[in-house]
C-alpha cells in the first residue's frame, strides 16, 4: 500500500501508524504507488473517491464523504484570454478544503482515533469539524482570535470546540502544536493525509480536459495545501503512466504576506519568515510556511513562478469575478488577480487553469465593507 517518509532523515513508517511527524521531528509525505484505469473510473460516481486505487486508506467501509469532489470547470474570460476556472467554492463546507478532510478523516477513522486538534486561518477548520462530525471525531479547532466571524460560526456549527488564540497565525499554530503533544494533530499542513486528499484536484483536471494535463495551474499559495495537492497529483499522473508531463505551477502571494514570492526571487532553498501586513486575503497570509521548501522546490522542477498581488489587485480581481457570477472570497479572487499578470506573457493557445479556492459567504464581513466603498 506504501508508507511514509521523513522529507529530513528519511525514516519510514507504516500508514497504519498514528503519527504525523517524525521522530526527528521532520516533515513527513505519504510514498504509495497509484493506479490509474480511465475505464474503470469513468463508470464510478463523480466524485473525487473514483480516483480510488490512488487514496491510502485501506478499507472503504472508513470512507467519511459527502460525495464531494468533481467539481465542474468553467471558463473565464481575463485580458482577453480564455482560462479554465475549477469551482472549488462549491464543495460542502465552501473551499477546497474538503478534498483534504475526506481523506484525512477517513484515515483518522481508519487509525481508531477518537478526538483530534487543528489549527486554521478558518477553511481548513472548517472542513476538518465537519468531517469530523460526520465521523463522530471530536474535534478542537485553534484559531486566531481575529478570524472572520462567518467561518467561527460555521466550525461552532459543526459541534468543534472552539479556541481563539490572541497573536499571530503563527501563535495559533503553536498553540495547536502544545495540544498535539497529547492528542493527534489534524493539521492540514503537517499531516500527509491531507495533501493525499487535495492531490486529487490534479487527477480531476486530467480527467476532466480529456484525459490530458494543461500547460500551466495558478493556484492561490499560503501554507500550499492545494499548490502540493496538485503538484503530486500530476507526479503520480507521470508515475503510472498516464500523463506525459506536469504542468507549470504559478503560485500567488497575498504582497502583505509574501515569504515564499521573496524567496523564489533571491533563488533561496526555502523562506524566512517576514513581518506580515493586514490584507484581504487572509487565507493566505502565512508568515511561516512549514512546508516552503517542498513548495519551492515544486516550483522549481515545473519551471513555475511565484506572484505576489496587492490589496489593490485582488479587490479589482474580486469585484470582476463577481461581476461574471461568481462569488468567491479574496483569497480565490488573489488567484485571479495574478492570472491578470500571468497571461500577459502566456503563450498563444497556452492551456492555463486555475480555482475558485472558497466561496464568498465565508468573508460576508469583507464584502459587505467592499460594496460600501
Amino acid at each position: 500500500m506504501g508508507h511514509l517518509v521523513c522529507q529530513t532523515c528519511g525514516a519510514t513508517y507504516d500508514l497504519d501508524e498514528p503519527r504525523w511527524r517524525c521522530d526527528c521531528g521532520g516533515i513527513l509525505d505519504v510514498d504509495l504507488v497509484p493506479a490509474f484505469d480511465p475505464a474503470t473510473i469513468g463508470r464510478r460516481p463523480p466524485t473525487l473517491w473514483r480516483y480510488r486505487e490512488a487514496l491510502p486508506i485501506c478499507d472503504d467501509a472508513n470512507r467519511v464523504s459527502f460525495s464531494e469532489g468533481f467539481t465542474p470547470i468553467v471558463e473565464m474570460e481575463i485580458e482577453g484570454r480564455t482560462v479554465l476556472v475549477k469551482q472549488e467554492h462549491l464543495f460542502p463546507s465552501g473551499s477546497f478544503k474538503d478534498r483534504g478532510a475526506t481523506v484525512l478523516v477517513s484515515k483518522i477513522r481508519e487509525l481508531g482515533i477518537r478526538a483530534v486538534v487543528e489549527d486554521s486561518s478558518g477553511n481548513a477548520g472548517c472542513a476538518v469539524a465537519a468531517y469530523c462530525a460526520k465521523a463522530g471525531i471530536e474535534c478542537e479547532i485553534f484559531v486566531p482570535a481575529d478570524t472572520a466571524e462567518a467561518k467561527l460560526v460555521q466550525i461552532r456549527a459543526y459541534g468543534a470546540k472552539l479556541q481563539r488564540i490572541a497573536g499571530s497565525r503563527e501563535d495559533t499554530a503553536r498553540a495547536a502544536l502544545a495540544a498535539a503533544e497529547k492528542q493527534y494533530y489534524a493539521s492540514h499542513v503537517w499531516n500527509p493525509f491531507f495533501l493525499q486528499g487535495t492531490k486529487t484536484f490534479a487527477y480531476e483536471i486530467w480527467e476532466q480536459l480529456g484525459w490530458k494535463v494543461p500547460d500551466t495551474v495558478i493556484v492561490p499559495l499560503g501554507h500550499g495545501t492545494l499548490f502540493l495537492g496538485a503538484y503530486i497529483g500530476f507526479v503520480d499522473l507521470v508515475k503510472a503512466g498516464v500523463a506525459q508531463r506536469v504542468p507549470r505551477l504559478v503560485g500567488v502571494q497575498a504582497a502583505a504576506s509574501a515569504p515564499l514570492f521573496e524567496a523564489f526571487a533571491r533563488n533561496a532553498d526555502d523562506g524566512s519568515p517576514v513581518t506580515k501586513r493586514a490584507t484581504l486575503a487572509e487565507g493566505i497570509a502565512i508568515a511561516e510556511p512549514v512546508r516552503g521548501r517542498q513548495i519551492l522546490r515544486a516550483v522549481r522542477e515545473t519551471g513555475g513562478l511565484i506572484l505576489a498581488v496587492d490589496d489593490w489587485e485582488i479587490e479589482q480581481a474580486l469585484k470582476a469575478a463577481c461581476r461574471q457570477g461568481f462569488y468567491i472570497e479574496p483569497t480565490s479572487a488573489a488567484a485571479i488577480a495574478g492570472i491578470h499578470r500571468y497571461v500577459q506573457k502566456a503563450q498563444p493557445g497556452e492551456v492555463i487553469v486555475s480555482a475558485f479556492t472558497g466561496h464568498g459567504l465565508k468573508a460576508t464581513e469583507k464584502l459587505l465593507r467592499l460594496s460600501a466603498q
